[in-house]
This record gives C-alpha cells, sequence and structure tokens, in this order.
C-alpha cells in the first residue's frame, strides 16, 4: 500500500509520540534517582517479525536505539520454541548477552494486537538501582564472571494474558539490596507499557493496520535512502584509528580498539579486527552492544538521520569473535559504557581522516561509575550509585562542552541535591576542572571536579569503575589530547589514588572521609595555533585556563589578546 507524505508525517508523528509518552511516564514513576532524574531508560516500538528498532522516544538513552531490537529478538526466538503468544504477554529479562548493555539495565517486552493478530512490540528498558551480585550498584570493577556481578535473569514471562505471575516479581526483590526501589521502578516500566499499548490501539482503530503497516515499511525505506545519499558526499577510502581501555581491573594491561573504516559509494563497513581478545575483568562487551555501539557512532555523525533500523542497512559492522567486543556468557559486561565509549572514540578518529568536518574530537570518555553503599544506624541498606560528567570534544563550530553528560547517553547528570537528600553524603566540590581541556582552534571541554564526604556514623564502602585514568581523550585535525582521569580517596592516613588508576573496590570510608573524581576533559579540534588571543586571554580571564598552562599550549602570544 502506498502512502502520501502528508499522512507518512502525520503517522511518523503520532508514533515518536507514543514512545515520548512511554519515556515520560516511566521518568515520573520511577523510585530511582538513576530513571527519575538521570534518564537511563529507553521505549519504542519494534518490528512484530524481526524485532528491528521501528521507533523510539526521544528522551531515552541512544545505545538502546540498536541493543533493544536484539532484546526484542530474544524474545522472539524465546515464543518461536515455545510456540505460543496472548495478547497481554509481558516478558521480562537482563541478561546482556541477548539483550545487550549490563545487567542492570532491566527489559520488559509486550506484543501489540490488533484484531487478534500480532502488530508490533512494544519495550522498556530501564537501570534499576541493584539488582544483587558482589557490588551494591553491580559496578563490580573485580568481577570475573556475570554472576559476580548481578542477578541473571533469562527472557521469562512476567504476565500471562494480562495476569501478573507474582512469583517472578518476588524473585526479583529477593535478589536485591534495594526491593522498595525495584518495585517502583517495575511498576513504572508496566504503567509505560500499558500506556503505549492504550495509545497504540487508538492509532491503529483510527488508522487502520494496513496504513501504519504501510508506514513503518515506508520510514524504514526513507532512513535506508538517506543513509545512503549521505555516504554518497563522502570520499571512497579506508581509515584506521586504535585508542586503548586502561586496563580491565584485573590485569594491569592496556587493551586495543581498533577500528578500519571503509566508503566505497553509498556502502561503509566498520570492521573492528585487531581489538584485544576478551578478557578477564567486567569491559568486555556482548555482540549486540558493539553493534548498537557503531550504530550511536552513525547517529553522532549523521545527526539528521531518523531513529529507525533501516539506517543501518548500507552499513555493515565487523566484530572479530573471541574479542571483548563479542564476548559469550558468562563473560563480565558490567562496565560495558568504558567500552562503547572508547569504540566511538575510535570511530571518530577513524572519520575525521576521511571528513573532519563531520565529527568533533574525543570526549572525557568515562561515565565514572561510583558506587557508595553502608548501612543507616537503623540496619537499613543504603547505595549511592551515579554517573558523572566531562568535557566534551570541541568541534568545527566551537569549543567543546564543559561538564556535559557522555555521548553514548542523552540522560542528565542526578543533581547533588537530590543526591544529598537520598544518602548520607555531603558534596565538598561540584566544580569546573581548570586546565582540563584540550588545546586547540576550538578547544574542548573543561572536565569536573567533585568531591564526596560521608556523613553516616557506620561509615561506607566506595566502589569505582572508571576509565582514560593512563590514556587521555584525543583531539582531532590537529588538536590537542585534554587532562586524563584523576580518582583519589583518603584514609587516615591521608589521600590515595587507585592501583590501577580508574578502577578498584571495597574502599573504606569512615564518617568524614571523602572520595575525590577529576574527570577528563575534551580533546581539542584543529591546531591550537589558530585559535585567537582574544579567546585565549578570556579563558584566562574566567579561571577556565591558568597562565601557565595558556603558555604552555598556546604560546606566550596569547597575551596580546588582553
Amino acid at each position: 500500500m502506498s502512502i502520501d507524505p502528508i499522512t507518512l508525517a502525520v503517522l511518523a508523528g503520532r508514533m515518536e509520540q507514543i514512545a515520548d509518552e512511554m519515556d515520560a511516564t516511566l521518568f515520573r514513576a520511577a523510585f530511582n534517582p538513576i530513571i527519575a532524574e538521570a534518564h537511563d531508560a529507553s521505549h519504542g516500538l519494534y518490528h512484530a517479525v524481526t524485532g528491528d528498532t521501528l521507533v523510539q522516544g526521544k528522551s531515552g538513552l541512544p545505545i538502546f536505539v540498536g541493543v533493544m531490537s536484539f532484546a526484542v529478538k530474544a524474545v522472539i526466538d524465546k515464543v518461536a520454541e515455545t510456540g505460543d503468544l496472548a495478547d497481554g504477554d509481558i516478558f521480562i529479562f537482563n541478561d546482556a548477552h541477548l539483550g545487550g548493555t549490563h545487567l542492570s539495565d532491566m527489559r520488559l517486552v509486550r506484543p501489540c494486537f490488533h484484531d487478534g493478530e500480532l502488530f508490533c512490540w512494544l519495550a522498556s528498558v530501564g537501570h534499576w538501582h541493584d539488582v544483587g551480585g558482589a557490588v551494591p550498584g553491580n559496578y563490580n570493577p573485580a568481577a570475573t564472571d556475570a554472576f559476580a556481578e548481578a542477578f541473571v535473569l533469562p527472557p521469562v514471562r512476567l504476565a500471562r494474558a494480562g495476569e501478573i505471575n507474582q512469583d517472578i516479581i518476588d524473585i526479583l526483590l529477593r535478589n536485591t539490596r534495594l526491593p522498595q526501589s525495584a518495585q517502583g521502578d517495575l511498576n513504572g516500566q508496566l504503567g509505560a507499557l500499558d500506556l503505549g499499548v492504550k495509545r497504540m490501539d487508538e492509532l491503529l482503530a483510527e488508522y487502520g493496520p494496513g496504513t501504519v503497516g504501510s508506514a513503518l515499511d515506508a520510514l524504514g525505506d526513507r532512513a535506508e535512502a538517506l543513509m545512503r545519499c549521505e555516504l554518497t558526499d563522502l570520499p571512497d577510502g579506508r581509515w584506521e584509528a586504535v585508542d586503548y581501555l586502561d586496563n580491565d581491573g584485573i590485569v594491569d594491561e592496556p587493551l586495543a580498539i581498533r577500528v578500519a573504516l571503509t566508503i566505497a559509494g553509498d556502502r561503509m563497513e566498520l570492521d573492528f579486527e585487531g581489538s584485544a581478545p576478551r578478557c578477564a575483568g567486567p569491559v568486555n562487551i556482548a555482540l549486540p552492544t558493539a553493534v548498537a555501539t557503531a550504530y550511536v557512532a552513525i547517529k553522532h555523525i549523521f545527526p539528521a538521520l531518523p531513529a529507525n533500523a533501516g539506517v543501518m542497512r548500507p552499513i555493515t559492522v565487523k566484530i572479530p569473535q573471541g574479542s571483548l567486543l563479542a564476548a559469550e556468557f558468562p563473560a563480565p559486561v558490567g562496565g560495558y559504557t568504558e567500552t562503547i565509549l572508547r569504540m566511538i572514540d575510535a570511530i571518530f578518529s577513524a572519520m575525521a581522516q576521511a571528513a573532519p568536518e563531520r565529527v568533533v574530537a574525543n570526549a572525557y570518555g568515562t561515565i565514572n561509575a561510583l558506587s557508595i553503599a553502608g548501612k543507616r544506624k537503623n540496619g537499613q541498606p543504603w547505595v549511592m550509585f551515579s554517573f558523572y560528567g566531562g568535557g566534551h570534544g570541541g568541534t568545527p563550530e566551537g569549543d567543546g562542552l564543559n561538564h556535559g553528560n557522555a555521548p553514548i547517553s542523552t540522560a542528565t547528570i542526578p543533581p547533588m541535591e537530590i543526591l544529598e537528600a537520598a544518602y548520607p553524603v555531603m558534596f565538598k566540590q561540584w566544580a569546573l576542572r581548570p586546565d582540563s581541556a584540550g588545546a586547540g582552534a576550538q578547544r574542548g571541554g573543561l572536565g569536573a571536579v567533585y568531591e564526596i564526604e560521608v556523613l553516616e556514623d557506620n561509615g561506607a564502602e566506595a566502589f569505582l569503575f572508571g576509565e582514560r585514568g593512563r590514556f587521555a581523550p584525543q583531539g582531532v585535525a590537529g588538536g590537542a589530547e585534554a587532562a586524563m582521569n584523576v580518582f583519589s580517596y583518603e584514609q587516615a592516613d591521608g589521600w590515595h589514588h587507585p592501583p590501577m588508576a580508574s578502577k578498584m573496590r571495597g574502599i573504606r570510608l569512615a564518617k568524614g572521609e571523602s572520595v575525590r573524581l577529576e574527570t577528563p576533559g575534551g580533546g581539542g579540534y584543529g591546531p591550537p595555533s589558530s585559535r585567537s588571543p582574544e579567546r585565549i586571554a578570556r579563558d584566562v580571564a574566567l579561571g577556565l585556563l591558568s597562565e601557565d598552562a595558556a603558555t604552555q599550549q598556546y604560546g606566550s602570544a596569547w597575551k596580546e589578546g588582553r
């Protein structure tokens, strides 16, 4: 069935609004700040047969655009095995090797029927505050298998024909340190799916499944056509780049992420041959996560493209078997965020050689997953988990963003007021980090300094899972690298640094002791010699750049701009 452009635009807007409403429903209902404040969640509509992404909400995490199609496909395979599916069924799981990302991300998948026929799938994913495992908050830098990271749940039916299976909920709530938070987040996700089904019922009743189905097919075809047009505007060739992870948290050796980017006409290939093999620690990622990360990088490079699986039809992603980018169960994958950020950096560095006007310099490159946990006077456990910001890379049009969130995410950094109100901690610093930006014609953004003091009489224990402690965010097009990540923690005899620079578990903190994060800046764009003295002098006047650093990075001529 053909569809006119106006109807197509209306239906595209309606379906995007459905996903956006599902996002908003969960954000307002969730109990834990990582969903409610940071928006570490996502919702979308997925193809009935293939599970491909059709539409995704604009407020969720970009990494979920690609990875959730694998989650839906896992449920489709489950249904094929059992041979039955009913309207009102809901599946739930967190198995990262099937659905991508890590075990903290709980996925709910529900079929959408119309007149007794399956029309599409709806899915919800949200980062739960704690799902068991050896470390509160589940970022365990010393994990050597998935079982040390969290409770592993394969795809199971949470509901059958609309009837909730309380046994599944009981199992989930028994395997978390924070059952009230988990219950609230689960209810929020169920509410979002209920709303999504209601809105789809209204849409299908108004336009009919034939028209809506034709619109979905047309959106995929147009996404593919747009991608092919973008690729034909780029030069043909092959470009390579490599970047490194500090270590895997177990063995203190760097791990390479290599990519070869090839463009030939209206097709692109991303080949990660030569990347490090599967490692002992939790910076491995599953194959679905690696493929989805390539999609996120493509979306950054071509921002006008829609969130639709059609975008990836002209693109081949080659992930070598046995590498840390295609780890199989039960390999630990809890620190997936650090590895996919390095993949994106490597892709950007390769693309910068082909079309520097399309990319930005490396962002700060780590979420610095920090958990601080303990028990209150009444014996109740508390777990403060959060991620932290840093500088974004310089761009062809201007300086990088100061203190932004990671480019894998549209999430926000939870405000300190929320964290201090919820947990027995005090932020002694929450500030920009001077001299952390990479120099360039357009400098990178500044990183941040966070210093967190424990207020609980019983003390606490801290766990850090970060990166960029040994390999700085790189500049592009002649720009300079940024400052590296620095973590320190206070003990009775003074301040200390982790032996592995960016990862450590079991840091005992007494009341009044603190941890401090000094996060990286972003890399610079273009040669520093091209930056005007006036702009350098302005950075110095604002305290973003010291006089000594300005002279070291740009020479003494900047003083003429005063």
